[in-house]
């Protein structure tokens, strides 16, 4: 049984009970449950209603906690001087959490490095967020050393654009893009990038961020590749009207 499922079904008794405190009845325990059980047999629709309002209450808690912890840590999600930064004198600044293995993360990169490379207004921050195991925390920590930050937005085209990131792959694509491979994992395992890595795990639970990729623009936060809600985003902040839907 889920939570909300269980949490429905509380919300459920206690509107019952309620009606039988109302009426001034003796609390019996079993004629309770079987007055319950009865009332959810004929109106099993009750419990899908309260489950999806308690879904939708529980969403919006989770949003307003998020905007709230926005302002807190605006610093920290855009002035960070150790990220790597896009367009970094751009006016409109959206922040990505993301990871080198997420599926959605790959299909949203090359609109992303489109977005970066068509409005140079947009000053882009990467936050390396690694939830997907042992290749994805090597993969960012190569990506946050001198030599990962020097090939910048063509090493994150690369990583992305490997549908089974290993680590021959990421190796391969060092390679490719002129990094000594066994150099940077050597730099990757230094304390200050652990100690990144780490700062963004702690920023991303304040903010009550779980999933990849999650995109912020000032006190809006996008979750999932949802690229025509961040280019929205940015139409509003620029004070202009929202792109037109391609087809």
């Amino acid at each position: 049984m889920t939570s909300t499922f269980r949490a429905s079904l509380l919300a459920v008794a206690a509107v019952l009970a309620a009606g039988s405190l109302a009426a001034c009845q003796p609390a019996d325990d079993a004629a309770f449950g079987q007055r319950v059980h009865a009332y959810l047999m004929a109106h099993p629709e009750v419990i899908r209603e309260a489950a999806g309002k308690l879904a939708e209450n529980e969403r919006t808690a989770a949003l307003k906690a998020s905007t709230d912890a926005m302002g807190k840590f605006r610093g920290q999600l855009e002035r960070d001087p150790r990220d790597f930064v896009a367009n970094p004198n751009g006016k409109i600044t959206v922040v990505e959490f993301f990871d080198y293995r997420c599926g959605y993360c790959k299909l949203a990169a090359p609109q992303i490095v489109s977005l970066i490379e068509q409005n140079p207004d947009v000053r882009f921050v990467f936050k390396e967020f690694p939830i997907f195991g042992a290749v994805s925390d090597t993969a960012a920590k190569v990506a946050l050393t001198p030599q990962g930050k020097a090939k910048g937005l063509d090493l994150y085209r690369a990583l992305m654009g490997e549908k089974a990131l290993d680590d021959a792959a990421l190796d391969r694509h060092l390679a490719e893009l002129g990094v000594d491979a066994a150099a940077a994992r050597g730099d990757a395992q230094g304390p200050l990038i652990a100690r990144q890595v780490l700062d963004t795990h702690a920023l991303a639970e304040a903010l009550h961020i779980d999933g990849t990729p999650t995109f912020i623009l000032g006190d809006t936060l996008i979750p999932g590749a949802d690229i025509p809600a961040l280019r929205a985003a940015i139409a509003k902040a620029r004070g202009t009207a929202p792109p037109a839907t391609r087809s």
